[in-house]
């Protein structure tokens, strides 16, 4: 008699990690989308100059380390790593930024620590924060949104902009740019003028936070959820980034409305959604149980809060995610679920 033994009855998904990849890729869509009607081509034109990068980086180290350069190099980690860098970055930022700071992500973030796995902190978030700290001047140069400026860029002019500083016409960098939302409240807050006066007194604030931003993040928000929905990340991490940022917002906002921004403001103004969704959600840099999960992103929402309000940067997610990083591994060490079949100590 012959007897077929079938497998258990385990529920198998068909995601690999490249297509896991390609639907973190598809999710920026909508928000890539928001960003060239708001903001201009410019956004386009670094990420294409930082998947170039990327994958020039990635072919590089991975022939250096005698790996096997296709099959790493088409598992599409590096592109979301650039694309997600580029996104972070001003959309009008000189070409050689982009650049250094992909080049920086990849190597030194990815490749010196063993390459993807085993990066202890998000490759994206290194190459911001060198970037930041080396070139601030270039990092806070955001490109205005289009519907507050005179002359509207074309593609070309995007391009110009970004490899040699100008246009045809002769227009400069600086009369497209101007400071973030959060660092024009900051300044304002510094002036000290109350937030609601602050928040009036410039066109570059919005309803909820600032003049195409608010759309933007929206935009992000559906791809975030669409994540969630296909499995790709869990809810934890962007519960507790985003939860915790709003509660400690509203209860310096109920504290002192005058000098603390309300905690719509703080969600829609900035990267928090950003980083909530496509950022801090990493496997390799965050926590591995539910509940660490939930503590590491509440980490990151409190210290992002702090560094915004009382630190030297107007936004402070990117900081927020590396210091919690750190943080990881010992919130593995102390939130790990019951072995089944023994006694939680």
């Amino acid at each position: 008699m012959e007897f077929k033994i079938k497998s258990s009855p385990q529920t198998h998904l068909d995601n690999n990690l490249t297509q896991l990849m390609m639907r973190i890729l598809y999710a920026l869509i909508p928000a890539l989308v928001a960003y060239v009607w708001f903001f201009g081509w410019g956004i386009v034109i670094n990420i294409l100059l930082a998947v170039v990068t990327a994958l020039s980086c990635e072919a590089l180290m991975l022939k250096l380390r005698q790996r096997p350069v296709k099959l790493f190099l088409t598992d599409g980690s590096a592109v979301v790593t650039a694309t997600l860098l580029a996104m972070a970055l001003p959309p009008l930022a000189p070409w050689w930024l982009t650049v250094l700071g992909v080049a920086f992500a990849i190597i030194v973030a990815k490749h010196l620590y063993g390459g993807l796995g085993f990066n202890p902190f998000n490759p994206a978030m290194v190459g911001y924060v060198m970037l930041l700290i080396s070139f601030p001047l270039e990092m806070t140069g955001w490109s205005a949104p289009l519907s507050l400026v005179d002359y509207k860029l074309a593609f070309m002019d995007s391009i110009s902009m970004i490899f040699t500083g100008q246009i045809a016409s002769g227009l400069q960098l600086d009369a497209l740019t101007m400071a973030t939302p959060l660092d024009m409240l900051k300044a304002e807050l510094r002036l000290e003028h109350t937030v609601a006066e602050s928040l009036s007194s410039h066109p570059v604030f919005g309803l909820m936070g600032g003049v195409g931003w608010e759309w933007v993040n929206l935009t992000i928000l559906a791809g975030g959820v669409w994540l969630i929905y296909k499995k790709v990340i869990t809810w934890h991490v962007p519960v507790g980034v985003l939860g915790s940022l709003f509660i400690i917002a509203a209860v310096f906002y109920g504290i002192d409305s005058e000098h603390y921004a309300s905690p719509l403001f703080h969600i829609m103004s900035g990267a928090a959604i950003f980083a909530a969704f496509f950022i801090a959600t990493d496997p390799v840099t965050a926590p591995t149980t539910a509940l660490g999960r939930v503590i590491f992103g509440a980490g990151i929402g409190i210290l992002a809060y702090i560094i915004r309000t009382w630190g030297g940067y107007p936004e402070g997610i990117a900081f927020a995610v590396l210091l919690m990083n750190m943080v990881a591994p010992t919130i593995d060490h102390y939130y790990q679920p019951r072995v089944f079949g023994h006694r939680k100590k």
